[in-house]
């Protein structure tokens, strides 16, 4: 699973990477600081099941930390989107090729309004812009891959009569576009999938932008939320996208926490709502630490935010589930407790699930063990969220 993080230039992107991954990465406040794409691991949040089955985790992948697990999903900062780069503005060009691959995105949006539409300086922009814009170039780079192929592709359909939602589930695999996705948007659009080479300049500029949606999914992060006018641009900015995850968030406050946790000053478990002071600080250090529980974790539902950002995207944009794969007493071969914890597809089958593990598991497939009730299951029983299962194989 990749998630790629964009927005504008300078609207926080680095510092959110650096507050989920802790990789070192340039945070500078001009435009373009990134310019290749930045790669890393973060963590979406779970409660632990050693608890509730009484063992200790010893993770391989991932950690546990005060009944929480924490399961690695893998995050990518491209560079900043400015306005044109579907046509190849800035770094348009391989801003969006890098994004090929990504499952899901997370719009980093400066909701103080204390940057402009290039990355500078300001006071009183709109952030409702931010979305507007980026909305508008992911649709129409959609749009200009279709429109690449689009005449001869529609031709050639029609002419071998090959399925439409096949045809076009193939042709743009690359982008992650299922070929259900592709039957669903057509039904909702009421298209005629018979004649694509009748449809107007309208209707595949409609179908790009539902085929980049279902296929890109994305969540906001007003970012900067602690800072002054940022209350009144977030209620602006629900108001004008209800539909739209939007999460507040402030990735300055984060990083400072996982940082400060990481030389051991204090105790925090990303995503709560407090810390405690436990090494030596300076003045300075203490009035910084206490600004932050006071201005963002006393004031907002999910502390930070960046946690729950994560969280979301995952599970509630990509409507994931947590699955652990255990051999006898809740362990591996080596001896390893709740080794893996796998993020899977909500809806999976047993035997589906056993595939994900290993080929080898599926094809030698008996049944599974739900490890909590010891109840044999088969294989097309749909796993639950936190599931924690024995595959038997012959």
């Amino acid at each position: 699973m990749l998630i790629g993080l964009v927005g504008l230039p300078n609207a926080g992107k680095s510092t959110f990477f650096k507050a989920c991954t802790l990789s070192d990465v340039l945070i500078a406040s001009y435009p373009f600081a990134t310019i290749k794409p930045n790669h890393g691991i973060g963590y979406v949040k779970i409660k632990a099941l050693c608890g509730e089955l009484g063992v200790k985790c010893n993770p391989r992948t991932g950690y546990c930390a005060n009944g929480k697990r924490f399961v690695p999903v893998e995050l990518m900062d491209v560079a900043g989107l400015v306005e044109g780069a579907s046509k190849g503005k800035g770094l348009g060009n391989e801003f969006l090729s890098d994004l090929t691959n990504a499952d899901a995105l997370i719009h980093i949006v400066d909701i103080s309004g204390e940057t402009d539409s290039e990355g500078k300086e300001t006071k009183g922009y709109n952030p409702i812009n931010d979305i507007q814009m980026l909305e508008n170039e992911l649709d129409l780079w959609y749009l200009g891959i279709l429109k690449k192929v689009w005449k001869t592709f529609a031709r050639t359909m029609q002419q071998t009569k090959k399925e439409f939602a096949e045809a076009v589930a193939t042709q743009f695999s690359g982008l992650k576009v299922k070929e259900e996705d592709v039957k669903h948007i057509v039904l909702k659009l009421g298209y005629n999938s018979e004649k694509p080479s009748e449809w107007t300049d309208d209707q595949l500029m409609r179908f790009a932008h539902e085929l980049r949606h279902i296929s890109k999914p994305m969540i906001v992060a007003a970012n900067k939320i602690d800072l002054p006018s940022s209350g009144e641009n977030l209620g602006n900015l629900k108001k004008a996208y209800p539909e739209l995850i939007i999460v507040p968030c402030s990735s300055d406050s984060e990083l400072a926490l996982r940082e400060a946790s990481s030389h051991e000053l204090i105790d925090y478990i990303p995503g709560e709502k407090d810390f405690k002071l436990k090494g030596e600080l300076n003045e300075k250090q203490k009035q910084a630490l206490e600004s932050i529980r006071k201005n963002v974790l006393s004031k907002y539902e999910h502390g930070t935010g960046v946690q729950e950002v994560l969280n979301k995207v995952v599970f509630d944009l990509l409507n994931q589930i947590a699955i652990f794969p255990v051999g006898a007493k809740f362990g591996d071969n080596k001896g390893n407790i709740l080794p893996d914890c796998f993020l899977v597809q909500e809806g999976i089958t047993a035997l589906d699930f056993a595939y994900a593990v290993h080929t080898d598991l599926g094809k030698n497939f008996i049944k599974a063990i739900d490890m909590k009730t010891k109840q044999a299951i088969g294989k097309e029983h749909k796993l639950k969220h936190k599931d924690c299962v024995e595959i038997i194989i012959r």
